[in-house]
């Protein structure tokens, strides 16, 4: 699907800020260093959605044996084949706390809290938190059904190629690279930046791409996302440092002020400032049915 220039740079993008697989990889990691190993002092289900569940009394005893992620879905599998899947969507979130450290949410917004001796697990703001078993965890049709995780060690480049073969190949790429179905973990970040990296216009249908152009987006992506997920923190696929080396090779380097709203990516958040490669002004758009916003260089990436 061709975009024009005007209409692109004219267009409203919505904000959108569901944690992406890097993040909850990320949390499982904070988590699972919390509470694998350590004695489990008290559970707390606040929300009132919870109030007649008896999580406290179900997972009493119970120890964290570990604490894994799926694209954007994170497990803590407790002792006894229970475990409890999150999904934060927009606007959840995984806080770790020092015991007797200040929450950054505030306490009425916590959906389960985990306490050790040495650290205060919390749940915030839900919408998806529920206890399972593990065989359920597994064959759940939702977990089942989705792709490759772009995070994981074992990604499966060949599984990541059949999935996006066997979807609607009039979808833009940037459509359904945020599909879980086709690979698990991608949201807008990494979607615009993996595009820009691997010099694909995300506005081209699935089917005039080839593998080889597939298979680029998904290398571009993986080095960057799984060290986001490693070390927390913003997004950084850009670093000034190492630009000229990792920079997409088939334009020349201009280096322009840079006036930054998100000084650690490519084009993501980075609508009318210029293109760190050509100097053309980044575009924006809303993108697929859920209207997502996609961010570009015509230039780089016609």
């Amino acid at each position: 699907m061709a975009t024009s220039e005007t209409e692109a740079r004219n267009a409203t993008p919505t904000i959108e800020k569901m944690p992406e697989g890097d993040t909850i990889h990320n949390a499982a990691l904070r988590v699972g260093n919390a509470l694998v190993g350590h004695e489990i002092l008290e559970i707390e289900t606040p929300h009132p959605r919870y109030r007649m569940d008896r999580w406290p009394e179900r997972l009493a005893g119970r120890a964290v044996r570990a604490v894994d992620a799926r694209g954007k879905h994170l497990f803590l599998r407790f002792e006894g084949d229970l475990t409890i899947h999150s999904h934060l969507r927009m606007g959840g979130k995984w806080g770790v706390y020092e015991r007797g450290r200040r929450w950054t949410r505030g306490a009425h917004r916590a959906w389960l809290v985990i306490r050790t001796a040495g650290h205060d697990v919390v749940q915030f703001d839900g919408p998806v938190l529920e206890l399972m078993t593990d065989s359920r965890s597994r064959f759940d049709q939702l977990l089942a059904g989705l792709g490759p995780d772009i995070v994981a060690d074992d990604f499966d480049e060949r599984l990541y190629l059949a999935r996006l073969r066997e979807d609607d190949q009039t979808r833009a790429i940037g459509e359904a690279l945020l599909d879980q179905r086709n690979v698990a973990g991608i949201g807008n970040i990494w979607k615009s930046e993996g595009c820009f990296m691997a010099l694909v216009d995300p506005w081209r249908r699935t089917a005039d791409l080839t593998d080889e152009e597939l298979l680029a987006i998904a290398r571009a992506i993986r080095p960057e996302i799984r060290r986001s997920a490693r070390q927390g923190g913003p997004t950084v696929t850009y670093r000034a440092e190492t630009a000229s080396a990792g920079a997409p090779a088939r334009r020349p380097q201009r280096r322009p002020v840079d006036r930054d709203r998100r000084a650690g990516t490519w084009v993501y958040e980075r609508t009318g400032l210029p293109c760190r490669v050509c100097g053309t002004p980044v575009l924006a758009r809303g993108q697929g049915d859920d209207n997502r916003t996609t961010y570009w260089c015509v230039v780089c990436q016609s």
